[in-house]
């Protein structure tokens, strides 16, 4: 633009020409920075000044005077993103015979591999196949685990510098890792060598998924065999089943005998059972029938409940047959000799010097109650079917004859609900059987 307004030479057309030329260079210069100006200033991005076609000398300036490159255009509503899931559901329905069953998830998992060389879309790819796990029955296979590991792309999200160590590389792929450990953890899978191997390949070893894998290895290993009273894995489908596994888990005392008072109607061509004749399962050990041997024929005592247990993720209920506790000037202090004490001795002879500040008794935090003579699971819990139990029990127990029997029963609250996929077997019917005290003409005496 220099060389033109310095030009001595050339006639006065050409001089002309190179004028009008200068002048429209020098403005389309002012307005492209004129726009990255305003793009700077009002944060929006840098955007490149449209190219402008040659124009001529006659051509009109109302056309060329707009000034409308030096406003920023608004910025664009941001689009909705596309359901990246909806591809990846029709994986898991492709199934010819739509059966849920390892084999369908696997081949699923391996279609996503074979249809996408890439990779592209498996975090959420992986996302979805930890939701659907439970429905095809393979959410305690380790293998399982293990081959949506092998999903991810390899040597891709190792950390290569310190700065990526520092700050996390990769974040939605280490968090995708981690939510696979977690379920394997919620499940109680330990996880092997395969699995540390395709996190070291995936993640390496300075990765949070690797730390993950670390303290399940630590934590695992102590608390794996922790409990003193282990339930088993896979529970009994059979109702009378469960109920003495439960009522064995409720009973400390390892003499208490097991009786099933009634078993559950065999069902008929139909496939519904006769609700009339629920199963009927019972627990007392010899120190509870002495105990009830011992009962005042005067006092009452209550049949209560439902109670619930839970049992991994199913919930069964479960009665009592207990009594009020006893006044002070009635109970019989038992004598135990100093030897057969375990909790702590009687007399302390010590000869260390004490101050008037220390405390000379033990302090134990104990609750009252009455005793409890027998406990039962029914498939029914009305005062009908506990009122079989009672007579059951009259057969070892000769003293219940003479005692009578009150019962004390209330529907099923609900608060314990299956939010997270757990299995909770109907509530007892909404009836109003609670018995008062107050009331003698509800109290139920039991008969041999």
């Amino acid at each position: 633009m220099l060389s033109l307004l310095s030009w001595p030479g050339g006639c006065a057309t050409e001089r002309g020409m190179s004028w009008a030329q200068a002048i429209l260079l020098a403005r389309g210069l002012s307005r492209g920075w004129g726009g990255i100006c305003g793009a700077a200033l009002t944060g929006a991005p840098f955007s490149q000044p449209p190219p402008q076609s040659p124009r001529g000398l006659h051509c009109s300036s109302a056309a060329h005077n707009s000034d409308s490159s030096l406003v920023p255009r608004p910025p664009e509503p941001l689009r909705k993103p596309a359901k990246a899931l909806a591809p990846h559901e029709e994986l898991f329905r492709q199934a010819p015979d739509g059966a849920r069953d390892k084999a369908s998830f696997v081949r699923a998992v391996q279609n996503f591999g074979q249809h996408n060389v890439h990779r592209r879309g498996h975090v959420d790819f992986i996302y979805l196949a930890l939701r659907k796990m439970r429905e095809y029955g393979v959410e305690r296979d380790l293998a399982v685990y293990n081959l949506l590991l092998d999903v991810f792309p390899k040597e891709v999200f190792r950390a290569r510098s310190i700065f990526q160590k520092i700050f996390i590389h990769y974040p939605r792929q280490q968090e995708c890792g981690i939510a696979v450990l977690e379920q394997m953890e919620n499940h109680g899978l330990m996880p092997n060598k395969e699995t540390e191997f395709l996190l070291i390949q995936i993640f390496g070893r300075k990765s949070y998924p690797m730390l993950k894998f670390v303290r399940m290895q630590l934590w695992f290993s102590r608390f794996k065999n922790i409990n003193p009273f282990p339930v088993p894995r896979d529970l009994p489908q059979d109702p009378v089943d469960l109920a003495r596994l439960g009522l064995r888990h409720i009973e400390p005392d390892l003499s208490a005998r097991v009786t099933i008072y009634q078993m559950p109607s065999s069902k008929d061509s139909i496939g519904t059972a006769d609700p009339t004749e629920p199963h009927i399962v019972g627990i007392q050990s010899p120190d509870q029938q002495a105990a009830l041997a011992r009962h005042n024929p005067a006092r009452p005592i209550f049949v209560e409940g439902p109670f619930s247990l839970w049992l991994r993720n199913k919930c069964v209920y479960y009665h009592i047959l207990r009594a009020d506790l006893l006044p002070p000037e009635e109970r019989e202090v038992e004598e135990i000799p100093e030897e057969w004490n375990l909790y702590y001795p009687m007399q302390l002879d010590l000869d260390y010097g004490r101050s008037g500040w220390d405390d000379y008794q033990f302090d134990i935090n104990e609750v009252e109650e009455g005793p409890i003579f027998a406990m039962c699971m029914a498939g029914a819990h009305d005062q009908a079917t506990l009122a079989k139990w009672i007579q059951g029990l009259q057969e070892t127990n000769p003293a219940l004859a003479q005692i009578p029997v009150v019962f004390r029963l209330a529907a099923s609250t609900g608060e314990l609900l299956a939010s997270s996929g757990l299995e909770e077997p109907s509530p007892p019917p909404p009836e109003e059987q609670e018995e008062e005290e107050d009331d003698p003409q509800r109290q139920q005496r039991g008969q041999s």
